[in-house]
């Protein structure tokens, strides 16, 4: 293997036209410089040089990896002058994907942070719910995924969606974020100060996206009934307004409540308290890279904030 060392130490003979010339341009000794053209001519495996005197010659085969020498030297400074930058936090990508309550709440702050703070490191933000989320993170298309877990899900039960597998992950938890029930302003229980779910055993719902959707169904069976579902949307306006319409009641995460404007529309506590676990996840190799943990860090004081709220 041809090593950089000898690459500078080659371009150094070839300018000077010794070895005695090339150490003293190199600031290291004759033998030196010697051995570490004997090293490259066993690397190369072929003669670099032809010795007159002391004058040195480059043979055809050295002619041309001095030619490329020029390149090789400059690329590879170039890269670590990168890496040098993305190691400071002066350059560097972080690629995040969110759910989209986390992407309109907490990412904003964080990212905000991240601007004045490190104005050199450029991140992207794509949404995305676990566990498309959690696959993306370990398929390589992203750095960072916001998630979220259930806490009711029995262990055995539980999927990759629900933390089951998140094993080999590095999880920062973020905030634990209570759902409240959403019901008409003109509704019989509006203005109540808690509900319980069996409560609404007879209204008509509007559920969420999928997993909160099967959620919904677990926390109502546990009440004693099977919701009905008159309408779904993965859109957390499209509920809110279902509702302000007065065509249904639902639950959703406060966090999603907080990134929309509720008209006509008044929140309940619902008993039994359900509240799902709001994460950061990142590959644990990933966790290193400096602009990666520098984000991590802006949203675990973004989330600080927003439960203080």
């Amino acid at each position: 293997m041809i090593e950089a060392r000898h690459l500078r130490v080659l371009r150094a003979v070839a300018g000077t036209g010794s070895f005695s010339a090339a150490a003293r341009e190199l600031g290291c000794t004759q033998p030196a410089v010697s051995q570490q053209m004997k090293a490259l001519e066993q690397s190369a495996g072929t003669p670099l040089l032809v010795r007159t005197g002391r004058e040195m010659r480059l043979t055809q085969a050295g002619t041309a990896l001095v030619r490329h020498a020029a390149g090789i030297l400059a690329g590879l400074t170039a890269a670590e002058e990168e890496v040098a930058a993305i190691a400071g936090l002066r350059a560097g990508r972080v690629r995040l994907v969110s759910f989209p309550s986390g992407s309109s709440t907490l990412v904003p702050t964080a990212l905000a942070a991240m601007r004045a703070e490190h104005p050199g490191t450029r991140i992207s933000l794509v949404e995305a719910e676990p566990p498309r989320s959690v696959e993306m993170l370990r398929e390589g298309d992203c750095d960072l995924a916001l998630a979220f877990r259930y806490g009711s899900v029995p262990p055995a039960a539980a999927g990759p969606a629900d933390g089951g597998e998140w094993e080999d992950l590095v999880v920062r938890p973020l905030l634990t974020d209570r759902l409240v029930g959403l019901v008409p302003d003109g509704h019989r229980l509006a203005g109540a100060e808690r509900v319980g779910m069996a409560e609404l055993a007879d209204e008509p719902w509007i559920a969420g996206c999928p997993r909160c959707r099967r959620h919904l169904v677990e926390v109502c069976e546990g009440a004693g009934f099977t919701p009905r579902i008159d309408f779904a949307t993965d859109d957390y306006p499209a509920v809110v307004g279902l509702v302000g319409a007065g065509l249904g009641v639902a639950v959703l995460p406060e966090l999603a409540v907080e990134s929309v404007r509720a008209k006509g529309v008044s929140t309940v506590a619902v008993e039994p308290a359900v509240e799902r676990e709001v994460v950061a996840l990142t590959l644990p190799d990933l966790a290193r890279v400096p602009a990666v943990a520098a984000t991590l860090a802006e949203l675990e004081r973004a989330a600080a904030r927003a439960a203080t709220r």
